[in-house]
């Protein structure tokens, strides 16, 4: 299933079984049954629905979303080996981590909420009515060193636009592995049909704004005073590229 996919459903335990399973990641059928409260004929012949329509996987008892997978593509930097790929559950621990590294140098507040969403939700891809979300990972290794975070509203009005945030930890940094990941980014949600990607750091990050701007990111508007940082009062700067 894509992304960018609506969802439909033609019985609300099918409905009610997908929400629970995007809600809580990869799950045991045992306890999605009886957490929806749901008899062994009827839950079985839910399942094999929602796995026949591309809706979830059901491998060793266990119940999933059914991403659809993309090729990872590799890649070589100053003599490091790397690839970019779309993240996957194993990489929540790692995932975490990068964030934090690069959210702990107190000037990417964007990312400081990404780290705190995931966690808490203990699930990386999220894809249901209201809201959906991606990562792709540059990994060395299988060990996570950056990522692009594609926040997807699923309201029509906003349909058309997504936010995205990029970092990379400090030690990878200046070998253009960052350019990458950010293009990946933009290549994705333009092949996804998006029109417009949105960004927001402190004026205080002039790294990151020179970055975006490098890479055809405008600046949109000023938030005067928008965060307290340390005491300080700083302004955001809100960033947009109009894609291809």
């Amino acid at each position: 299933m894509e992304l960018t996919e609506k969802l439909t459903f033609t019985h609300d335990d099918r409905r009610d079984l997908y929400e629970y399973v995007e809600e809580h990641g990869n799950v045991h059928e045992r306890d999605v049954r009886r957490a929806l409260n749901m008899d062994r004929t009827a839950f079985g012949h839910h399942v094999t629905a929602l796995v026949r329509d591309g809706y979830l996987t059901w491998e060793d008892d266990r119940l999933s979303v059914a991403y659809a997978e993309e090729d990872a593509t590799a890649y070589t930097a100053n003599g490091i080996e790397y690839v970019v790929r779309m993240a996957a559950q194993p990489d929540l621990g790692g995932l975490v981590s990068a964030i934090r590294a690069v959210a702990g140098e107190g000037r990417y507040i964007e990312a400081e909420t990404v780290a705190d969403v995931i966690e808490h939700d203990e699930v990386i891809l999220r894809h249901n009515d209201v809201r959906s979300r991606l990562f792709l990972v540059a990994a060395v290794d299988d060990d996570v060193i950056g990522w692009v975070h594609l926040d997807l509203p699923e309201a029509e009005k906003l349909s058309h636009t997504a936010v995205l945030t990029v970092g990379l930890i400090p030690e990878y940094r200046g070998k253009g592995i960052g350019a990458t990941l950010l293009e990946e980014g933009e290549a994705w949600a333009s092949d996804h049909d998006f029109e417009k990607l949105y960004n927001s750091v402190p004026a205080t990050n002039e790294g990151a704004i020179g970055f975006l701007e490098s890479h055809g990111w405008e600046r949109e508007a000023v938030r005067e005073d928008h965060y307290r940082m340390d005491g300080e009062y700083v302004d955001e700067v809100m960033l947009a590229k109009r894609l291809a």
